[in-house]
């Protein structure tokens, strides 16, 4: 049985653990192994977790398979689309599930709490940022009614990468 529940800081481990290999499996075999790694090493480690976990507006949540960590997303406050969504908006930052445990419907558990969360807070609108090439994300989202209404650039090392931004109302 899957369970969603939010992250505390004793699940910092597993998250960096989890979001690793979830990033690796997700785009190693379309990025730069020395970018791949260099990005692995800033943005997953325990340091990084922990402020990212205690940072104001934002949450994770951790989808487990008994007491076994198999996915996570994470919200948060952020401005950068201030200008195309003028009312409350939240950031869906990551969404992550164990490629061993695809198919469980551990995303679709992932992105009720999201939204539930959103609902709770009061938010409008649900937004992210999705490469350009991950397809199979972008169906996800849009069976979930998201839309595109930008784009930006991640960075990948040195390799500028264009992610669609895409949206959703939420109901409340």
């Amino acid at each position: 049985m899957i369970h969603v529940r939010p992250a505390t800081k004793d699940d910092i481990p597993a998250l960096v653990q989890l979001g690793r290999k979830t990033f690796e499996e997700s785009f190693s075999d379309d990025n730069n192994p020395a970018n791949m790694a260099a990005y692995l090493e800033q943005s997953f480690n325990n340091e990084k977790l922990a402020n990212e976990l205690t940072e104001s507006g934002s949450r994770y949540f951790i989808a487990e398979e008994g007491t076994e960590p198999v996915g996570y997303a994470r919200v948060r406050l952020s401005d950068e689309v201030k200008d195309h969504l003028t009312e409350s908006a939240l950031e869906l930052q990551r969404i992550y599930v164990d490629g061993a445990h695809q198919g469980k419907k551990i995303g679709v558990n992932l992105m009720k709490a999201c939204l539930d969360y959103a609902r709770q807070h009061k938010f409008r609108w649900l937004w992210l940022g999705v490469w350009e090439k991950n397809f199979k994300a972008q169906k996800f989202y849009r069976q979930w009614g998201f839309e595109k209404f930008g784009e930006h650039i991640f960075q990948m090392g040195d390799d500028p990468q264009t992610d669609w931004l895409m949206k959703k109302r939420i109901d409340t």
